[in-house]
């Protein structure tokens, strides 16, 4: 192969063409069409030469570089506006790529369950928050103006699965990856917060083969236990709820399954204690009723030691506490409020704060604190020894019928037993009418806490490959047009 220019007498290099007589400079447009005819084969050539290389470049690159299969996530739940989830606890983002979630996820999609895997696959996750071009100006414009923008809490994140291409996972299992991660996020969300406990309404599973002085702890407790957690869900719904845009949307909440609000179920509640379950307790302390009163007595003997071991414990904490703020009441507290602003000046200078500042709100941290940890510490007391004391009066009352005649023992079991089922009928009754107005809340609430705003892609091979070609194929056609018009041409030399 050489490169070949045409002959002295050839047309194309006559003297005559290149320039006329009178200075013509015109561009011979038939002259370029012969070149260019007479280089097609080059040009062609070029062209696909530059296709090929193109697209092998591209699959080089695309074999050796990672690649990032994203989607985007929204959250929207009640205090997500303050940085916390629904109880109180503070919410982050990496929760979304927590081991356990990702483990779960991989476990789903059958693939290796390894560590090693695992932290891969934890290292590869990525979590960005997008904030919208609006808030970043406003956040400027408080800057410019001398204030201190609030913080703020993204509510949609960009999250991106980020693996090289020779890792074992293809496009749709990295999809399915991504997005099985989310889901298992979503469901411990939903089981955490969006779902009734799942020992909630358990009693009279836990009551199986029980006997009868059992029923009077157990049942207590629970009804304690559901009017505690009816009344969380009223002080949530009701009209004196915090300002939240979710507590304003359930003011007035009634669920559309059981048409009933969660103060007409602590009403209901009240009430199946006072009809149902009083009768059925009432028979069994009024006649002392046990399969086996030595055992109950020594069974209530065992649970009193246990609550006073605990008793002890809890007022040693108490004491501490309240010692500590007894230190503490010599110092007297000191609010102090800095405000330094100067709104129509560019701030030029740092807020200062010196010690004694710091000192003092250190120390009113600490007292609020023991107050708080002395009012716990004293409620805890007060709870064990109500349940001591009520344990106390069920020992008593069981100890004197150790020795005593209650008559037909038969008749009086029969008579319990038959309120106990009618007892267990109305408490499923009540705790089904609970699951099912609370499972319509939390779909009203929480149906939209967590969810896609994006779908999970891979970027595709084929894309980038047909590109690099294109462009390759351009470039190469380029080169063999431009050598062409400039009478160089690849091959063997040619006469005319």
């Amino acid at each position: 192969m050489s490169i070949s220019a045409p002959p002295s007498n050839h047309p194309e290099h006559n003297p005559l063409h290149e320039y006329s007589e009178d200075g013509d400079d015109s561009i011979d447009l038939r002259d370029l069409f012969a070149r260019t005819v007479r280089g097609a084969n080059q040009i062609i050539g070029l062209a696909l030469i530059g296709l090929v290389t193109g697209g092998t470049i591209s699959l080089t690159l695309n074999r050796v570089q990672p690649v990032a299969t994203s989607t985007r996530v929204v959250f929207s739940f009640p205090g997500f506006e303050r940085g916390e989830y629904p109880d109180r606890s503070k919410f982050q983002p990496d929760d979304l790529r927590a081991p356990a979630v990702v483990a779960e996820a991989i476990r789903r999609q059958g693939l290796d369950t390894s560590s090693n895997f695992q932290s891969k696959i934890r290292g590869a996750l990525s979590i960005e928050g997008i904030v919208p071009p609006n808030i970043v100006k406003e956040r400027d414009r408080l800057r410019a103006s001398g204030q201190t923008p609030p913080p703020y809490v993204p509510d949609e994140y960009a999250v991106s699965l980020t693996l090289a291409r020779s890792t074992a996972l293809g496009d749709r299992q990295r999809n399915a990856l991504l997005n099985e991660i989310v889901a298992v996020y979503r469901e411990n969300f939903n089981r955490t917060y969006a779902n009734v406990p799942l020992a909630f309404g358990s009693a009279f599973t836990t009551l199986r083969n029980a006997d009868f002085p059992e029923y009077q702890l157990i049942l207590d407790k629970e009804v304690e236990g559901i009017t505690a957690y009816l009344e969380q869900l009223v002080s949530i719904t009701g009209p004196d709820a915090q300002s939240t845009k979710a507590a304003e949307g359930a003011s007035s909440f009634r669920s559309a399954v059981t048409n009933m609000s969660f103060k007409d179920l602590l009403e209901q509640t009240q009430l199946f204690a006072q009809i149902r379950l009083n009768e059925t307790l009432g028979l069994i302390h009024q006649n002392g009723l046990s399969k086996d009163r030595g055992t109950a007595v020594v069974k209530m003997d065992y649970y009193l030691r246990v609550l006073e071991n605990q008793e002890r414990r809890a007022v040693e904490e108490e004491k501490v506490v309240t010692d500590l703020l007894a230190q503490t009441k010599d110092r007297a507290q000191n609010y102090v409020l800095g405000i330094k602003s100067q709104a129509t000046q560019p701030r030029t200078e740092s807020p200062i704060l010196d010690q004694g500042l710091i000192d003092s709100l250190l120390a009113n941290d600490a007292y609020n604190f023991l107050i708080r940890r002395a009012l716990d510490a004293g409620i805890k007391v007060k709870q064990i020894q109500a349940e001591k004391a009520r344990l106390l009066e069920l020992r008593e009352n069981m100890s004197s019928f150790i020795n005593k005649n209650v008559g037909d023992q038969a008749l009086l079991l029969n008579r319990v037993n038959e309120s106990l089922k009618n007892l267990e009928t109305a408490y499923n009754d009540l705790v089904k009418s609970i699951r099912d107005t609370y499972a319509d809340f939390a779909h009203q609430q929480y149906g939209n806490a967590i969810r896609l705003s994006d779908q999970v892609r891979t970027p595709g091979m084929l894309k980038p490959l047909a590109i690099a070609g294109v462009v390759g194929g351009f470039l190469g056609f380029a080169l063999g047009a431009g050598l062409s018009l400039l009478g160089v041409y690849i091959g063997k030399s040619q006469r005319v």
